[in-house]
């Protein structure tokens, strides 16, 4: 979402939020979306409506970020499929009373703890993959028993408008709805009150979401950005560390908020590190990324405008070409740029890589550490202690050893920020858990009423305290 945009999309005049929460709040008071079977039924008439919808999906991220089918399918449509399939397989047992401990001082009893569903949510989804980041989220939804009304971001409309089908085909508004629009759809949006918002986007407009949920004290799920750092040991298999960082980071033209965003490196290894990147972008995508048909382009006039003067802060040291009219820019390494800049201070979000000396361990740890927590970090090392110390020493929303990204894919780890970079994860079971309130419970009989804990207490002390 960008609330700032100059390049908006027309509103839905016809958009009346207070209703939408409404309809959805008076039909999950009815407690329909309780059962198993309930939930099951969702999951699958999404999976239906993705698999119908599949071909239209791919060439609306053409459309939108001119992105290969293949690509889209790797990094999109393909993980939302295997996200359903694990919802589907495991939701019953996700429902399931947690088993909890009970101690000896309320004995007789048993205590559990139970997923009670939070209600009618919101979720917000942003531009640079807006079929994946809209959808994950709602399966958690639809697997906790909730209703969810999509804000799919304006500034990828063609997404936006298959969405729209996609889902008011599978759904009833009252399950699932799909407000379009751009900036005033979002304030008309966050200015209810909802049960949980979802928002995924940049760290400011974060803060934005976060302060009108605080207005209802709705708990929010944020997942933000950051400048995710790589930090390269000498130990490191330089020609393999330079291809996986260059795939990370050109995917989608650098649009991709777990991208690599800067490298920590030692300065002998540079040079060597800048050739072998520049030789793995040209057997990814040619003698010209331009003529590649997959490398991506920039979401839109404003960002391609923003990314062009952080590259004039530091020193290219191959790539830099553009063009304007398309929106293409070329994969790109930077070196020299001060760290105040803005190249070094601000989440790039393109296909920018600067590089920065960094002598040691020690200096890459501590130049992390003075900086906000990112969202990724990478680290590359043959020696494993070293890469074991960089992920003890430093505090990132996740973090991947000897490559990039790919933690993104493991369904069965949380995927989320910490600090500026997020609150809350998903992914899973932990979507499950996103959209759920953890009730205890302790379930005790009428048996045994032992008269030890009531008044008058005299005299009981000693005895209590044998049980504490």
């Amino acid at each position: 979402m960008a609330l700032n945009s100059s390049r908006l999309a027309a509103a839905a005049p016809s958009l009346d939020a207070s209703t939408l929460v409404e309809r959805q709040r008076a039909y999950f008071e009815t407690r329909a979306t309780l059962p198993l079977e309930w939930r099951r039924a969702q999951l699958q008439a999404l999976d239906r409506a993705a698999r119908k919808y599949e071909a239209e999906i791919l060439a609306a991220l053409k459309s939108d970020l001119s992105k290969s089918p293949e690509e889209a399918f790797f990094t999109e449509v393909g993980s939302i499929y295997g996200e359903i399939k694990s919802a589907l397989k495991n939701v019953k047992a996700w429902m399931k009373p947690r088993r909890g401990s009970a101690p000896l001082v309320i004995q007789p009893a048993r205590a559990y703890q139970y997923a009670d569903p939070l209600g009618v949510t919101l979720i917000i989804s942003p531009w640079n993959y807006p079929y994946q980041l809209s959808i994950a989220p709602l399966i958690g939804a639809l697997a906790a028993g909730c209703t969810a009304v999509l804000k799919p971001s304006e500034l990828s409309p063609a997404t936006s408008r298959v969405l729209a089908r996609m889902l008011s085909e599978a759904f009833p508004p009252e399950i699932v709805s799909v407000a379009e629009g751009g900036v005033e759809v979002s304030r008309a949006l966050l200015a209810e009150r909802w049960d949980l918002i979802f928002f995924t986007g940049g760290t400011q407009v974060g803060r934005v979401v976060a302060e009108a949920a605080a207005k209802h004290l709705t708990p929010t799920i944020l997942e933000l950005g950051g400048k995710s750092p790589c930090i390269i040991d000498r130990s490191a298999d330089l020609e393999v560390t330079a291809r996986r960082i260059a795939w990370g980071k050109y995917v989608n033209a650098g649009q991709t908020c777990i991208a690599p965003d800067y490298v920590l490196i030692p300065p002998e290894l540079k040079g060597r590190f800048i050739e072998l990147v520049q030789r793995a972008v040209q057997s990814f995508y040619g003698a010209t990324a331009r003529a590649s048909g997959d490398y991506g382009r920039i979401i839109s006039d404003r960002h391609f405008e923003r990314i062009s003067a952080l590259a004039a802060d530091g020193k290219i040291a191959f790539g830099g070409e553009r063009d304007a009219p398309s929106r293409y820019f070329a994969p790109t390494v930077i070196t020299d740029a001060p760290v105040s800049s803005p190249l070094m201070q601000e989440e790039i979000f393109g296909p920018l890589l600067p590089l920065v000396d960094c002598p040691s361990i020690d200096d890459a740890i501590r130049f992390v550490r003075s900086r906000p927590k990112p969202l990724a970090l990478y680290t590359f090392a043959r020696d494993s202690a070293v890469n074991e110390r960089v992920l003890t020493e430093t505090s990132s929303g996740g973090a991947v050893t000897n490559d990039v990204c790919v933690h993104f894919a493991a369904e069965g780890l949380p995927f989320g920020g910490v600090g500026e970079s997020g609150l809350g994860g998903y992914h899973g079971q932990a979507s499950f858990d996103a959209f759920s309130h953890k009730k205890s419970v302790v379930k005790r009989p009428f048996a045994l009423d032992l008269k030890l804990r009531y008044p008058p207490y005299e005299g009981k002390l000693e005895f209590l305290k044998r049980f504490m």
